[in-house]
């Protein structure tokens, strides 16, 4: 401190000048009092280019100053008459500079009141109006990684952010920002802005805004970006973020106008300062873990970029547009967009809920609609890693870009994905084969099945499904015994579904699996010819969502492998990490098949489908015409199916499936006890069922399904139904679903009960 009292007593006449260590990020700050007057002693290490920005602020402030006097801080020279002093401190060369002190409360000390936001954004409109003509070439060269269109500056920061699921969180936002801000930029009104209008530098006196301080972010930059700074801190720890921007926009806009396109991606721009905010702090604790000044807002900014992702980008974009008075589009009519729909497309093709859904958009577990909903997905499972994730959509792009071709070629990711996805099963499922869906490897499933047992003889399950192709259907109870179906081939056996719920067998201890394993024994018996194949989900999808019996596929795949057949399981839906316990079904019943049929969230969205099986069975596959697919196995569905198992295990989702699964059924069976018309609540992980029955009995109540079904659609929330008679509540939800996720849908269903009854 003796140096700096020596360097004030010698450059401004102080006598005995009391000083104080202030929190910095990168430079060392000083309050400084003298005879009753404050001001503020900045010190930087030198740098040339350091040196050229501070003197650009400096000037900043003495054009500001010239008409605003006492609202911004102002330089003060030195003895020579300069406002930048180079000298050595503590043995190091550095910049010394002194502004005046300003008065006043933080805005983040303050209690947020709709007058106080008006205020900020009357008071930094005017501030941009005032700079609006100032020019600085510094600035306007100046890369800074704080300023929101540098957001890819802070892109080598993401690894350091120790979290996987909030990196991939950040991550999204990166890609969205890249998609939705990047290829407007050019368009967007530039100028110097203050860059930094956060609640620490921002001043209230008398529930007015009284001054701005630390200008160090200054640069040249989009308009918009000063307000999406500023929003960030009005917001960032307010439960509901868009009722707070109304105020502060309107003020704004009144004193300053905005373009529409400008209010078009402040969602995006409000994302990127948060992500540049916890990309900087999880850096910043790399380097010094000690410097907790760096990350004193991250815990707000987690918080806020959460909240950010549930919100719809169209309800912030019809949010800010109404605060200024931008007239709103008119809303999608759907029954126009149903009408076009059946120009081209058959009705068959089924569309779910009495009021369908537009949708434009979806992130994780959310979904966003044509007028701004946004709404929660417990329903989806095809996006198994969760909507548009960030690591999923940038392998496809950059394989996409790089190669995509068929299996004639010899590329690194067929053999490299094959192993990764084998090194998931045991030792005896040792060869894979790549198709488009799982449809299509149900299909071939039958061919291998042929192949290796000269059999086309099947027993399946009641109530099963495996895809849309024509042999597909031919070994799907749910389709062939349809009143529209075509009924089941001569070829095909079916094994009553081992339900301890409905069935006649109801002890889960295993012995009722012996007992109904034993009746398709029978059945199998009393067949004419051998079975080829036996063919069953681990939990009946469409015969609502039925977990097979304790100890069932461990009486019955003996025998049906002693008179020659195979066994297959068709982890379309039960497969990758789902059930929690388990990453795939099978193990659930403590039993190994001899083939596995794999589709949907293998690529989560991307049509990817396979068949693992054992070297035998593909040495007898060998023996016939050749297999191909167009499009199975090629590059860019390999590096796609790379990343969905990278993001299982980064995100530790089949433990996340266990943990939320584990609470969300708990939450249906406290539910149950309420209410007599929840008869039961099964599953595993995040595949559950809830069977909606007539209270007292357990006969299928059809309309109150689809009565809550359909209310909770109202309400934004996604589930379906399904079973034979419809009644049955099915949830498989994205596995990035959250406890928090589980409780708004079983509190929103017993709601709706509630009102019901």
């Amino acid at each position: 401190m003796d140096e700096l009292k020596t360097l004030l007593k010698k450059e401004f006449g102080f006598d005995s000048p009391e000083i104080k260590k202030l929190n910095g990020y990168f430079n060392v700050n000083y309050s400084v009092t003298e005879r009753g007057r404050a001001f503020i002693l900045k010190t930087y290490r030198y740098e040339k280019e350091l040196f050229d920005t501070i003197e650009a602020e400096n000037n900043a402030l003495i054009y500001l100053n010239l008409s605003d006097q006492g609202k911004y801080p102002a330089p003060i020279p030195f003895k020579n008459g300069k406002y930048l002093l180079l000298k050595n401190l503590n043995g190091t060369k550095s910049i010394c500079r002194l502004l005046s002190y300003l008065e006043g409360d933080f805005l983040g000390d303050t209690k947020p009141t709709n007058s106080v936001y008006q205020s900020f954004g009357t008071f930094l409109a005017k501030l941009n109006l005032s700079l609006e003509n100032f020019s600085d070439y510094v600035l306007k060269a100046r890369e800074l990684d704080w300023d929101i269109q540098y957001l890819h500056l802070n892109k080598k920061f993401l690894d350091d952010i120790e979290n996987p699921t909030d990196r991939n969180l950040a991550r999204h936002f990166f890609l969205q920002f890249e998609e939705n801000v990047s290829p407007i930029l050019p368009e967007l009104r530039k100028q110097v802005i203050h860059g930094d209008a956060n609640e620490w530098n921002v001043l209230v006196q008398n529930q007015t805004i009284s001054g701005l301080i630390d200008f160090g972010d200054l640069s040249y930059s989009p308009l918009i970006n000063e307000l999406a700074i500023a929003l960030t801190y009005i917001v960032y720890d307010k439960e509901k973020p868009l009722e707070w921007v109304a105020d502060f926009l309107k003020s704004y806009h009144q004193t300053n106008p905005l373009q529409e396109l400008e209010l078009d991606i402040l969602y995006y721009l409000i994302a990127a300062r948060l992500c540049i905010s916890v990309c900087q702090s999880a850096h910043a604790r790399k380097v010094d873990p000690e410097n907790s000044y760096a990350s004193v807002s991250e815990k707000s900014a987690w918080n806020l970029l959460y909240k950010w992702v549930a919100l719809s980008p169209l309800e912030a974009s019809f949010t800010f547009k109404k605060a200024v008075g931008f007239p709103l589009p008119e809303p999608l009519q759907v029954e126009e967009e149903l009408k076009r729909r059946y120009k081209s497309i058959s009705p068959i093709l089924s569309v779910s809920y009495k009021k369908p859904i537009p949708v434009i958009g979806a992130a994780f577990q959310y979904m966003y609609d044509t007028v701004g909903n946004s709404i929660l997905d417990a329903y989806n499972n095809i996006p198994h890693v969760g909507h548009s994730h960030p690591k999923v959509v940038e392998a496809g792009q950059r394989q996409m870009a790089k190669l995509n071709t068929n299996t004639r070629y010899l590329y690194d990711l067929l053999p490299e994905y094959a192993e990764k996805l084998l090194a998931k099963f045991p030792p005896s499922l040792s060869k894979v084969y790549f198709v488009n869906s799982g449809s299509a490897a149900s299909d071939l499933a039958m061919r291998l099945t042929y192949a290796h047992t000269k059999s086309k003889n099947i027993m399946v399950m009641e109530h099963g499904y495996h895809g849309n192709t024509q042999i597909s259907i031919d070994i799907s109870d749910y389709k062939f015994s349809n009143k529209k179906g075509f009924g089941q081939q001569s070829n095909i056996l079916k094994a009553p579904i081992p339900d301890t719920y409905l069935g006649k067998y109801k002890i889960n201890d295993g012995s009722a699996g012996k007992l109904y394993a034993q009746e398709a024994i029978d059945i199998m018996t009393e067949f004419e010819d051998k079975v080829g194949a036996f063919i069953t989900e681990p939990i009946v999808g469409c015969g609502g969502q039925v977990p097979l019996a304790n100890g069932y596929l461990k009486e019955l795949y003996p025998a049906i492998r002693k008179q020659g057949g195979i066994c297959i399981s068709d982890e379309v839906q039960t497969g990758f990490g789902r059930m929690g316990d388990h990453f795939w079904g099978y193990e659930a019943q403590d039993v190994v098949p001899d083939m596995v049929i794999l589709g949907k969230p293998m690529g989560n969205g991307h049509p990817m489908g396979a068949v693992v099986t054992t070297d035998e069975i593909a040495d007898s596959f060998s023996k016939g015409v050749e297999f191909f697919s167009s499009f199975g196995g090629n590059p860019v569905s390999c590096a796609i199916g790379l990343s969905v198992l990278d993001v299982i295990h980064e995100e530790k989702l089949q433990e996340n499936a266990r943990i939320v699964g584990n609470y969300y059924s708990e939450l249906f069976k406290n539910l149950k006890t309420k209410f007599e018309c929840i008869g039961d609540v099964r599953g595993s992980g995040l595949f559950l069922g809830i069977e909606v029955v007539k209270p007292g009995t357990t006969d299928p109540d059809t309309n109150l399904a689809s009565l809550i079904k359909n209310e909770l659609r109202n309400r934004n929330i996604l589930i379906s139904t399904d079973g034979p008679y419809d009644n049955v509540l099915k949830t498989k939800p994205p596995l990035c679903f959250s406890k928090s996720n589980a409780k708004i849908v079983v509190e929103n269903i017993g709601d709706i009960l509630s009102r019901t009854f």
